[in-house]
């Protein structure tokens, strides 16, 4: 004789949780995961202010703000209140990462991809907060701090990664796009890698070392921002033939859209970087320019995202024909 099942209102305050989460990709998830992508962005703004306004060591010590007090003091002014500010935001980071995480639980199962995704970047944020208070201990050497910037970009594109497989089928994924033009993209990302950590040892030479007393990395800042545009402008043009190869050969509006994205971000980038050099560096332009940085990660990541597709449809739609038929060549 079958048993009938426990209802709903003497199952345990946990169960009772659990069937509220999402079991399938629904709006929460997908605000989840554009939270996570929007977190991760504003982080890196809010850093790059602690930076610029010379607030580094506005909480001298860490994990405390003083060794008597976790939170700033009246006597501490203004870098006091950023930095502990910044510190603030990362116990958002950790609140996002955990929702997001529980949304996703019960799909460990069905979307694997989701469930690791969303564990790695749960767990990649306390490394990152102690990174950071690495930069404190270490009185913000520069390349301590250029290390806590990159961390950042990971946590960027590990979002961008998780935000784009929100929105793509489950099941197995093939290359939709020709050999020469997966080759091409691969290449473009290492220039984008290679353009951000020239750009972090620029900084890392400059004015903005985040307080008065800390050091520089002993770089020639007027020669490293010569060699930042090298690969900035290679970037440039290796993006554009992107975007004439996704409009010649990818039937899928997406990916000229991400790739269109990209180049946007390559030339406000570039602009940007122009006028700050040629204006003294001014806190604002800097403060952006670090935010484009990891904008032009993200759009990177989702190109290289929407290079594959789900085999079934690739299959069963003729207009992927010429992609599937040139990509071993």
């Amino acid at each position: 004789m079958a048993h009938d099942p426990i209802p709903p209102a003497r199952r345990g305050p946990l169960a009772r949780v659990r069937d509220r989460l999402p079991s399938r990709v629904d709006r929460r998830v997908k605000i989840a995961a554009w939270a996570t992508l929007v977190v991760q962005i504003g982080i890196v703004g809010t850093g790059g202010l602690v930076r610029l306004t010379g607030s580094g060591l506005g909480c001298p010590t860490w994990p405390r703000c003083t060794p008597e007090s976790f939170v700033n003091t009246p006597e501490m002014g203004i870098h006091g209140v950023i930095e502990f500010g910044n510190r603030v935001l990362t116990f958002v980071l950790v609140a996002v990462a955990i929702v997001t995480f529980l949304f996703v639980v019960r799909m460990r199962r069905e979307r694997r991809d989701l469930f690791w995704l969303a564990l790695v970047i749960g767990l990649y944020v306390p490394v990152q907060a102690i990174i950071g208070g690495i930069t404190v201990l270490t009185n913000l050497n520069p390349y301590v701090v250029g290390l806590h910037y990159f961390a950042s970009v990971v946590l960027v594109a590990l979002a961008a990664v998780f935000v784009a497989r929100v929105y793509a089928q489950p099941g197995p994924r093939v290359r939709a796009v020709p050999t020469w033009f997966a080759r091409l993209s691969w290449f473009t990302s290492i220039l984008v890698a290679v353009t951000v950590v020239v750009g972090i040892l620029v900084t890392g030479s400059g004015p903005h070392a985040g307080d008065g007393g800390a050091a520089r990395n002993g770089l020639d800042p007027e020669f490293m921002q010569h060699v930042h545009s090298w690969p900035a402008y290679a970037l440039l043009a290796a993006t554009v033939l992107l975007l004439a190869g996704a409009w010649r050969t990818d039937p899928d509006l997406r990916l000229r859209l991400w790739v269109g994205l990209l180049l946007g971000v390559e030339i406000a980038q570039i602009v940007v970087g122009l006028w700050q050099a040629r204006t003294g560096l001014p806190i604002v332009l800097v403060n952006i320019h670090m935010v484009l940085a990891v904008l032009l990660v993200a759009a990177m990541t989702a190109v290289l995202m929407h290079m594959n597709r789900p085999a079934g449809f690739v299959q069963e739609d003729r207009a992927y024909a010429g992609s599937i038929a040139s990509a071993g060549r």
